[in-house]
């Protein structure tokens, strides 16, 4: 077992060299306590986004202090965390295994590029828990953390062109796949319900996991979006949309003060990232979800399959604050409560494009 232990670490020291952090802690600090690891995608967790988010759940479950170290609302559980960071994805397996060794009692990989490693890494060790956020696995020791980004999208879309003023908004999504077109399914399909004559021009930064971490080619989208007359761009693509938070706060302010464009964060509320210039963020609140299994497995009561948060369950939303309230009419809040209200009830059907 001290052999093992020790490959472990040492692994863990080697991803480190080759540009992964993690974080580790002595065996008397660990004793006792329910300990738990994550592995991040390439974005890194302090990505604004999608890990940060995740980053969240886990520090709140660790020490009921959000990543900023205001607190949660809710209690710590008392749980060791250790993270890491790949700098690269043939890093992820690596770190994966690390924890395992150690016998860590939930591991949990952030993003769907890491389901087919979970899967490899879960096989070989059957007695430990594990979790993924946006994957799917049918193992009976690993929950799937799932959510309904179409609903949330869907809101948002109905801001974005209550609010437009060209009649022409943006979506720039991260990589080209059934995920993200979800989230640009759900968005046309708001915008249009309030606006028929929407016009919704998309845009995807690639086809690699490369594609969430290259703000120059979000801004890039974004600039050539805005030349098309697009004045509000809802980004779902990771660090790679922060360019697009640039594009927006580039074209300048008008006579009265407010944004000549915006722009629509995700995952995480990303209002206050350029002030004035974030007219939401459709929130995806990865945070309560890693919370969740992490009370699960404190509390003896981990189960496999999927746990699926939509708007019923507080899974998506859409983020007001100090820094949007004054840019979104409250006639269209009011609209958007009302659809919202509809979709919980199921009078509303946001079309989910990963199921067509």
């Amino acid at each position: 077992m001290r052999l093992r232990i020790c490959i472990a670490l040492a692994l863990c020291c080697a991803l480190v060299a080759g540009g992964t952090s993690c974080r580790h802690e002595s065996l008397a600090e660990e004793r006792g306590r329910v300990r738990v690891g994550i592995v991040f995608d390439i974005g890194g967790k302090d990505d604004r986004s999608f890990n940060a988010a995740a980053f969240d759940g886990v520090k709140c479950a660790e020490t009921g202090k959000h990543s900023d170290g205001t607190p949660c609302d809710k209690p710590s559980l008392g749980i060791l965390m250790r993270d890491v960071e790949p700098g690269n994805p043939t890093s992820i397996e690596p770190a994966m295994r690390a924890f395992a060794e150690r016998g860590y009692d939930l591991i949990i990989g952030v993003g769907f590029a890491q389901a087919p490693i979970m899967e490899i890494v879960a096989k070989d060790y059957p007695h430990i828990n594990f979790a993924i956020v946006d994957g799917a696995s049918q193992l009976p020791n690993v929950a799937s953390l799932v959510f309904k980004e179409h609903e949330g999208s869907y809101l948002v879309g109905m801001i974005a062109a209550r609010e437009s003023k060209t009649g022409v908004i943006g979506f720039i999504g991260g990589m080209d796949i059934g995920l993200i077109h979800r989230f640009a399914t759900g968005y046309e399909e708001g915008a249009k319900s309030v606006r028929p004559d929407a016009r919704v021009v998309v845009n995807y930064v690639g086809v690699t996991d490369s594609a969430w971490n290259n703000p120059g080619k979000g801004k890039e989208l974004a600039l050539s979006q805005i030349g098309k007359g697009a004045d509000v761009i809802f980004t779902a693509a990771g660090n790679s949309g922060l360019g697009a938070f640039d594009a927006a706060e580039q074209a300048g302010r008008d006579a009265s003060g407010r944004a000549n464009r915006f722009v629509i964060g995700v995952d995480s509320n990303q209002n206050g990232v350029k002030p004035g210039f974030v007219l939401t963020s459709m929130v995806k609140r990865v945070d309560n979800a890693v919370y969740q299994i992490v009370s699960d497995v404190v509390n003896k009561r981990f189960k496999g399959g999927f746990h699926t948060y939509g708007l019923q369950a507080d899974g998506v939303a859409y983020a007001m604050d100090q820094h949007n309230q004054s840019l979104i009419r409250p006639e269209v809040l009011s609209e958007v409560e009302e659809a919202k209200r509809k979709i919980i009830a199921g009078e509303i059907k946001v079309t989910d494009a990963m199921l067509k």
